[in-house]
C-alpha cells in the first residue's frame, strides 16, 4: 500500500472509532513499523486532522470528541458488496433485526448511481448464499428484543421450554449470539438472578419494560 492510500485509510480508520488505538496496534493494522505510523499520525495532524493522544487505560490516538465526521463516500462496488451482504444476513435470518437491516441497505442502495444499481447490484444476483436459515420469528417479537438491547431496557418474555411448558421471565439481554440455526439470548434472570441462554425462536410473547416496572 503506498503512503497516500495509507493515509486515506488510516484516517477512516480512526473516523471509524472515536475511542483511543495505541501506535502499536495501528502499526501492526497497517503493516508498518511503530516509527513510520508516528511519522503518518503528524501527516494526518498536518493536514489538520483533530488528532489527540490520550493517556491511560483505554488512551491512545483518537479524533477530538468535538469534531463533527463529514458524510460517509462508499465507492459502487463497497456500496453493492454491503448490500449483498446485509441480504445475506436477511435471507439466511443471521440477525433478527431485519427491518433496521431493510431501512439501512435501501439508504446504501440510494448512495448508488443508476449505472452502478443496474450493472453491479446485477452482478450480485449471480452470487449465491448456501445455508439453512435459522427458525424464523414473529416481527413483533424481534422489534420488543431489538429495542430492550439497543436501549438496555428489561424484556417480559412468554417462554416455552423444551419441554413445552410455557411460563414468564423478566430478563435483561447481556448479549445476543447468533448462528445458521438458532439465535439466542443470553441474559439475566431478573427474578432470580441467574444468567442463562433463551432462544429466540421459543419466545411466544416479548414486552419491553421501563426499569421501575422491572423492580
Amino acid at each position: 500500500m503506498r503512503r497516500t492510500e495509507r493515509l486515506f485509510a488510516l484516517a477512516e480508520h480512526l473516523r471509524a472509532r472515536r475511542t483511543g488505538v495505541t501506535a502499536e496496534e495501528l502499526a501492526e493494522r497497517f503493516d508498518v513499523t511503530v516509527r513510520t505510523m508516528y511519522r503518518d499520525l503528524d501527516a494526518l495532524r498536518a493536514a489538520a486532522l483533530p488528532l489527540a493522544a490520550e493517556r491511560g487505560r483505554g488512551g491512545g490516538y483518537a479524533l477530538d470528541k468535538s469534531y463533527s465526521l463529514p458524510p460517509v463516500n462508499l465507492t459502487a462496488r463497497e456500496a453493492a458488496l454491503l448490500v449483498a451482504l446485509g441480504r445475506f444476513a436477511i435471507e439466511m435470518r443471521l440477525i433478527p433485526f431485519t427491518d433496521t437491516v431493510e431501512s439501512a441497505l435501501d439508504k446504501v442502495r440510494a448512495a448508488l448511481s443508476l449505472s452502478a444499481q443496474r450493472d453491479l447490484l446485477a452482478r450480485l444476483d449471480e452470487l449465491h448464499f448456501l445455508g439453512v436459515p435459522a427458525k424464523p420469528v414473529k416481527k413483533e417479537i424481534r422489534a420488543a428484543v431489538e429495542r430492550a438491547w439497543f436501549e438496555q431496557q428489561p424484556l417480559r418474555i412468554r417462554y416455552v421450554d423444551s419441554s413445552s411448558v410455557e411460563s414468564e421471565r423478566r430478563i435483561r439481554i447481556e448479549s445476543v449470539q447468533m448462528d445458521r440455526h438458532e439465535t439466542r439470548l443470553d441474559a439475566l434472570d431478573l427474578e432470580s438472578g441467574e444468567r442463562r441462554p433463551f432462544r429466540l425462536d421459543r419466545i411466544a410473547r416479548a414486552e419491553v419494560l421501563d426499569a421501575v416496572s422491572s423492580r
